[in-house]
Formats: structure tokens, sequence, C-alpha cells
């Protein structure tokens, strides 16, 4: 069975293996299952639902076995396509789960040795290592290349090598539920940046939940305190030696988003479709008016045109063709097309628009946080415009 998404008019889905759309559509299984029917209740009390974790771990998404059983390779489209589904859904539980199989596991690969990464990778993708990226600090979120402040000190304990690491971090997505954070530090010797593997129990680390949010209210984001906090030589991802190496990872991760932000913007175009469909008004259904025709227009375009573009970005980095402006293109473009995409939604639905029942109430919310993480549009823009120009305008 195809079950090609509705939304994706240009057939993209196409693209991916038999195999692997069949792990997708079991993944979608999941989420019908165990997620949708709790992510409204959850959303409002601003609480996580434990519950959904062991559903997808259990699904073994990010080393099916369904593509182990005959030979095929995973994909970045299959990876891609994975955030897309989730993200139709909810944008919180597919940044919870991108945490681990984007942001730490992509954390480990580039920055691990290769001893490293063959110990960790697979208890990353069984989940019996769980990880988060932590590198924005309180002061420092767009100048974090320059104005890093968290420290690493060479310093040895019991007569062995290590690193006393001291700072603040903050907006780490699912840090009280992790194993060890993924810390970023500048180094007191040669004011290199690297990156060490602190366990979220280490004496000096302190994690408090950030409260009052009103976008990713599923998503538990923490801020972090580091008073001394020792790791041994060995907990150093020996690849990250600068902030070149950083971006690297952000590379990488920047892509990861876009997908999420392409599946947000199909979420809330599905549900806004469903309710105008449902509704009547002056007896017959918002769908069948003029207006409420070209803002579906409008909106199924936004979401065709960010499929494509993270559909196209991957299979260029998959040839291994990776540059920093088109990630930051890709996020900066489909961040954007979401936030004009639940505003159109939300327009649809009128005053229920703005209730949790519809969804399209949630996913115009988190849209917000979207729109700023992993490179706010402006950075973003910024990095595109220094490569088609010669001309740092960064500062």
């Amino acid at each position: 069975m195809n079950e090609q998404p509705t939304c994706d008019l240009y057939g993209n889905w196409d693209l991916l293996s038999e195999p692997e759309r069949a792990v997708l559509l079991r993944l979608r299984g999941v989420l019908n299952e165990h997620v949708r029917p709790v992510i409204n209740d959850y959303w409002e009390r601003g609480e996580f639902p434990e519950q959904i974790i062991a559903p997808l771990v259990e699904a073994d998404l990010m080393d099916p076995p369904e593509l182990r059983a005959v030979g095929v390779k995973r994909s970045g489209l299959y990876d891609g396509f994975r955030n897309f589904e989730i993200g139709r859904v909810d944008a919180s539980v597919v940044t919870f789960y991108n945490a681990q199989s984007g942001l730490f596991r992509t954390t480990v690969k580039l920055g691990g040795s290769s001893e490293q990464v063959a110990e960790l990778d697979p208890l990353i993708t069984s989940y019996q290592y769980k990880g988060v990226f932590a590198l924005t600090e309180p002061e420092h979120g767009s100048d974090i290349a320059g104005g890093l402040a968290s420290t690493a000190t060479a310093q040895e304990r019991d007569g062995k090598p290590g690193w006393r690491i001291n700072g603040a971090k903050r907006w780490i997505g699912g840090a009280a539920q992790a194993d060890v954070l993924a810390v970023f530090a500048r180094d007191t010797a040669d004011g290199q940046v690297k990156c060490f593997l602190v366990p979220t129990d280490a004496t000096g680390v302190t994690i408090s939940k950030i409260q009052g949010k009103t976008s990713l209210r599923i998503m538990q984001n923490a801020n972090i305190e580091l008073v001394d906090a020792w790791v041994p030589e060995q907990a150093r991802l020996v690849n990250i030696n600068s902030f070149a190496d950083v971006a690297a990872c952000l590379r990488n991760m920047r892509s990861d988003v876009a997908w999420i932000a392409a599946g947000a913007g199909a979420g809330a175009y599905e549900a806004a479709l469903k309710y105008v469909m449902e509704r009547q008004q002056f007896g017959k259904p918002l769908a069948s008016f003029q207006l409420i025709q070209e803002k579906l227009a409008h909106m199924l375009a936004n979401v065709n045109a960010s499929l494509s573009m993270v559909v196209r970005l991957t299979q260029q980095q998959e040839a291994g063709i990776y540059k920093d402006e088109a990630s930051a293109m890709a996020k900066m473009f489909t961040a954007r097309m979401l936030r004009e995409t639940v505003a159109l939604a939300r327009e649809v639905c009128g005053g229920n628009g703005i209730l949790l029942q519809s969804d399209v109430a949630r996913f115009h919310a988190d849209a917000e946080a979207i729109y700023s993480y992993e490179g706010t549009h402006e950075i973003n823009s910024l990095i595109i415009a220094r490569a088609a120009t010669g001309i740092s305008a960064f500062r």
C-alpha cells in the first residue's frame, strides 16, 4: 500500500523505497494510536506524555528491522520523511524525537572518533543511551560562535585525565529525560570550542524546567547549570576542536528542522482542511466558499514548496554536497512558509481556530518556536547572503 500523503502533490513520497514506505506507514499507525488521542490534553497542561516514549522507541525507527531484513540501506529521504510524518501530528513530539535521532546522534557521529561512534551509535539508535544537544546559553544564542561562555579546563582527578566544566545552557529540550548532555564549552587553554558528554546526574549539574512557554508546551525545555562538573578524557568528542566543527553539525541539523517545518505545515493544512469540510455556514460547507478555497490553495502550495525543497536538499547531501547556505535557506524558507500556513489555517477556522480541539491552534502556537530554533530567520538570511555576495555581515 502506497498511502502517499494527500498534501504531496508532486509525489516526493514515491522517491522512497517500498520497504521505507512500509516503515513510515507503521510509524503513522503508532502516531494515530498513541499520540493523536492524548496530545491536546498534554499540550494544554504543559506536560510531556511519557507513555508515548515506549511505543516510539519500540518502533525502532532509526534502524528499522524491515530495512535490515531485506538489505535496504536507510536513505536520507527516509530520515527526512520520518520527521515529516511525526511533524504532521505534533511539533513538540517531533522536536523531542529529533533531539535524539538528529541533534544528539549527529553530534556523536560527526564529532566522535571511529571508536566512539562504533560504541555509542547502536546505543543511541536503540535509546539505551539518551542524549541532548547543549549549545545555547542564557546570554548567547545567535552570537554563540563568538560569545560561547561555558568553559572547560583540563584537570586530573585521582590520577585520571579529564575536564572541569563550568557554565550555563538554556532551551535544552529533553534534558531532564536524557542520560547525558552534549555540552559545548571553550577550552581555557586554547580558546577553542570542544564538546563533552556530561552525565545528567554528574556532580555539579543542575537541570530546571523553563516555565511559562506559549509554544512547544509539551517539549520540556531546560536551564542547565554546570559548576565544576568533571568528566574523564574519554567523554570528549575528539573531532570537535573549533566552532567550525560545530558549524558542520549545525549544517546537518538545520536540514532536520526544515523537514520538521514542512511536516508541521502539512499538519496545519490537513487540520484546517478537515475543519472547513465539516463546518457548515450559510447552509453549506466552509470549503465551498471561494475565499476559503484560495487560502487552502495558498497553504497547499506552501507545503509542497517546502517539501520539494527539503527533498532536493537531502538528495544533494546524500551525494556529498553540503553547503551552509543550502541548509540555511531550507530552514529559513520552510519556517517562513510554516508561519504563513498556520496563520491561514487559523484564519479559515475562524474563532474555533484558537481552540485545541481543531489541532490548528497547537500548530499555530508551535510554529513560533520552529521559526526561531536552529538559527533564526535573520541569522540564516545572513548565511545565505554571505555566500551570495562573498561579504560577511556578521559582527
